[in-house]
């Protein structure tokens, strides 16, 4: 998952709160960081996504592929 996949996933996923759950909810998944946070500091948005998944209880079915333009071909 690239950076620009994470944010439209969490658009797609959060709508208009989208913004403010990766700034300001800190995710014990993360060390007690923010989406935000572990973002900048390297963290790969693919984790960081899962982490935000898991804290706001995203059904699991929901986790993989969004975000993306196009679905993966076989």
């Amino acid at each position: 998952m690239r950076r620009s996949e994470f944010q439209r996933a969490v658009e797609a996923e959060f709508g208009p709160r989208g913004a403010a759950l990766t700034a300001d909810l800190v995710l014990s998944d993360l060390d007690g960081r923010t989406a935000d946070e572990a973002l900048a500091a390297g963290t790969a948005p693919r984790e960081v996504w899962r982490a935000l998944c898991l804290a706001a209880d995203v059904p699991p079915e929901r986790w993989y592929g969004v975000g993306r333009l196009e679905p993966r071909r076989g």
